[in-house]
């Protein structure tokens, strides 16, 4: 996976930077069958947790605060990744699936981040 970071004049500092850790980390974490790849993605109203296996490119299982059932929840944005987390983790419990490798794409490990992994560790997500 390829993201160029060259050539960008108006992509905000702060995003230059989010894209360079996630490159970073992506060096290192990978998703097998055995243990898949628990891909975050933050923006500011939703978030979305996808568990993904790298070597075939195929999404297994995910969960968002788009969907309808997440919609209703009540509480602030935390407490609904942290929903998000808990359904992804139910979700990929139902298809034999035990252990993750967390991938936070980059953002910090604060707030609605950590939130999604302490609800699929709840759930019953090994990372």
């Amino acid at each position: 996976m390829a993201i160029s970071l060259s050539n960008r004049k108006h992509t905000a500092a702060r995003v230059k930077s989010r894209l360079r850790r996630q490159v970073r980390g992506r060096k290192k974490i990978h998703g097998t069958p055995e243990r898949p790849r628990l891909v975050v993605t933050r923006s500011s109203k939703h978030i979305t947790a996808q568990v993904v296996d790298d070597l075939v490119g195929k999404t297994l299982v995910s969960a968002s605060t788009i969907e309808a059932d997440l919609r209703g929840v009540e509480g602030d944005k935390t407490a609904k990744a942290k929903r998000v987390g808990e359904l992804v983790a139910e979700r990929a419990k139902a298809q034999g699936i035990e252990g993750v490798v967390f991938d936070r794409a980059g953002n910090k490990y604060h707030g609605r981040i950590a939130a999604l992994a302490e609800g699929a560790r709840e759930g019953g997500l090994a990372f």
